[in-house]
Parts: structure tokens; C-alpha cells; sequence
């Protein structure tokens, strides 16, 4: 099943009730589609916020950067003009699942579209 993997961008989002977001974030509840943070975002995002941030975070799954994922994103970075490694976790990340990500960011992430060309980025 294609999941969601969200990027700082969509926890930012979420976090400030923009309302394209906590649609897609209801949907995704009504119809049990994964969710999947890399914990490279949430180390990103995370300032210590409310306990209202906890919500987004229990109706995801925080998923570890692995070795086989770091190796992932580091020869993204090497074969494309992507310059940031939390946004190639995050690639990489839904290219493990054929998720489509979510991110305030799509220009940054088409730079490593060319790595993962079977992961849909939609703006947030």
C-alpha cells in the first residue's frame, strides 16, 4: 500500500493548522494509509513543542535511519544537485516504501528526483 512520508516542511505545516495538510492528514487516518516521519525530521522539526505536536507524531510511524538508508541518501547526494541530506532521507526513505512525500520544499526535492524517480513529491 502507498503510504505518506512527511518532510520538516509538513510537520511545520501541520504544527501552524494550514489546512491542505490536516486534510491530508485526516484522510490518511480515515483511510489507515501509513504515515512515515524519518527520524532525521523529527530531529529537524522538534523544539521541544506542545503536547498538541504529540497527536501528529502518535498518527506516524517514526522510522530510524538505517545504515542501508544513510548509503541511500549519501549516493543520492553524490550523483544529483541535491544539498541536503535530511531532505535525502527523506527520498529515499519513500522510495523503500512508494510512498508519496509531502514537503513545503518541492524544489529542493526535485533535485534528488533523478535518484528516485518512483516518488511523487506534492507540495504541502
Amino acid at each position: 500500500m502507498e503510504g505518506l512520508t512527511f518532510d520538516t516542511g509538513a510537520l511545520i505545516a501541520l504544527e501552524r493548522r494550514k489546512r491542505r495538510m490536516a486534510q491530508v492528514l485526516s484522510v490518511a487516518r480515515l483511510k489507515n494509509i501509513p504515515i512515515t516521519i524519518p527520524a532525521a525530521v523529527l530531529a529537524e522539526w522538534w523544539l521541544g513543542q506542545s503536547s498538541g505536536i504529540r497527536a501528529i507524531l502518535r498518527a506516524a510511524t517514526i522510522e530510524p535511519v538505517s545504515e542501508a538508508l544513510a548509503l541511500s541518501a549519501g549516493e543520492a547526494l553524490a550523483t544529483t544537485k541535491g544539498k541536503n541530506a535530511v531532505d535525502a532521507i527523506v527520498m529515499a526513505s519513500a522510495a523503500t516504501r512508494g510512498d508519496v512525500v509531502y514537503t513545503s520544499d518541492v524544489g529542493d526535492l526535485a533535485l534528488l528526483q533523478s535518484a528516485f524517480p518512483d516518488v511523487r513529491v506534492l507540495r504541502c
